[in-house]
């Protein structure tokens, strides 16, 4: 995952946390055994009675599409609440961290500031693949569903993909096998990994809270490769997997019921993207993954041949400096491109806005923190903002470690907890320590107070 923009506002120890909150939000996904399943609701957005536009919803997954239509869907926006992180409203609207961060570079994707007006990438060209089945593209980590019944439809998922190593195979397959509630059989690599940073691995994880695999998981006919829920969603939009594919959960959920064995499932690496759209051609770029940097000069030669065939074809008048621009920018939104077109910050003017939910779903909900409790000092800082960033990023561990900042002398103190016990305490430290690097104090009851 590419940090630079989130890096340019932020110290060397929050750069160094972010990189690290990125390398364990990592899953294991393979070898798998069964047991029931569960359920989970999502939330409806709704829009300002004030905006523009008078529709009361947006679309974020379903879409009616006809044979020829190669784009869905429409970009949006909503204003930033106190507490709100981007990954929190990428994952309300159907989004995920990449989508979000990278058509937002200039906010702080963990503490963005109040009444920052977020741009929703809700726009989507589909892939240059026949619509049937499961359509994967791994350069914008997205999803593309097309049901046989009913026909006409599509539905889209962000994703987490493979990291640099354990890449997602790309090709032709087949869902081979679905089970709900899978136990995970974890391979001698991901042993060998944990070992080396001092932890040891069961050799079977059974489904709960601490399995990768979520609640549900469906193979691949690829070996060894599944399409799975997760039990670290804030991971979603990034390359975080050891290989296999990772949905939110209530997107696996939506998925699991819906797709069949025998289903085909396509897997492509496609970073641009062109749609025609209401009389107007449209581009959409996206950075090619680590493992096809040689290849971005010519994915380029080849888009630019295909749009100047379009341009002859059609008789239409290409603006060349904003293709340039758009693949130089790499953001993921579906920009016009011809002569006199609407440009990025037309599209963002325009945007639907909408009125923020109530409640954005499955947002962190912090207890109260207690002189009865146990709890643990994980950091102290002298400035408020780095305190916010690390106690956010415990708030969005899978699972989460409660955290909040406290003010204490001139100093601002990261507290985690509330605790019940010592046990629970020296675990939560364990977590810590391996995934943040942090050495950390647990604190007995009646141990904090704040000014």
């Amino acid at each position: 995952m590419n940090m630079s923009d989130y890096n340019k506002s932020t110290s060397p120890f929050i750069q160094l946390l972010g990189v690290i909150l990125l390398s364990i939000l990592t899953s294991g996904c393979q070898h798998l055994k069964f047991f029931p399943d569960a359920t989970e609701n999502v939330a409806t957005p709704e829009l300002r009675p004030e905006a523009k536009t008078k529709a009361t919803t947006i679309e974020t997954h379903e879409f009616q599409i006809s044979d020829d239509q190669a784009m869905v869907g429409k970009i949006a926006a909503v204003y930033t609440r106190e507490n709100d992180t981007l990954s929190d409203i990428a994952r309300h609207f159907g989004l995920g961290y990449n989508d979000i961060s990278k058509a937002n570079p200039a906010i702080a994707p963990w503490t963005p500031a109040p009444d920052s007006r977020v741009l929703l990438p809700l726009q989507f060209i589909l892939p240059d693949a026949p619509h049937k089945g499961i359509i994967l593209n791994l350069a914008n980590m997205r999803l593309f569903y097309y049901p046989k019944q009913p026909p006409g439809k599509v539905f889209t998922y962000p994703v987490g993909i493979g990291r640099q190593g354990w890449s997602t195979p790309m090709g032709l397959t087949s869902i081979v096998a679905k089970k709900a509630n899978p136990t995970w059989v974890v391979p001698a690599s991901i042993h060998q990994e944990h070992a080396q940073k001092g932890d040891s691995l069961p050799s079977v994880v059974a489904a709960g809270p601490n399995n990768p695999l979520g609640l549900y998981a469906m193979r691949l006919g690829f070996p060894r490769y599944l399409i799975h829920g997760t039990n670290k969603p804030y991971g979603i939009g990034m390359q975080i997997s050891h290989g296999c594919v990772q949905l939110y959960p209530e997107d696996i959920e939506i998925l699991f019921k819906n797709a069949s064995l025998g289903m085909p499932v396509r897997i492509v690496h496609q970073p641009y993207l062109t749609a025609w759209h209401e009389d107007m051609l449209y581009l959409e770029a996206n950075e090619p993954l680590q493992k096809w940097t040689q290849d971005k000069g010519r994915l380029k030669k080849q888009l630019l041949k295909q749009l100047r065939q379009v341009s002859s074809k059609r008789n239409v008048a290409i603006d060349w400096e904003k293709v340039d621009s758009i693949i130089e920018r790499s953001d993921g939104i579906p920009t016009p491109i011809l002569k006199q077109s609407p440009d990025v910050t037309d599209i963002a003017a325009n945007a639907v806005q909408l009125e923020h939910p109530e409640k954005l779903y499955q947002q962190p909900v912090v207890g109260e923190l207690k002189d009865s409790d146990w709890s643990i000092l994980v950091a102290s800082f002298d400035s408020e903002l780095e305190a916010q960033e690390l106690t956010t990023m415990l708030n969005h561990q899978g699972p989460i470690i409660p955290a909040r900042k406290i003010k204490k002398n001139n100093a601002y103190q990261v507290i985690a907890g509330p605790f019940k016990n010592k046990k629970e305490v020296n675990a939560i430290a364990k977590r810590i320590r391996m995934d943040f690097e942090i050495d950390v104090e647990p604190l007995k009851p009646l141990s904090i107070s704040g000014n």
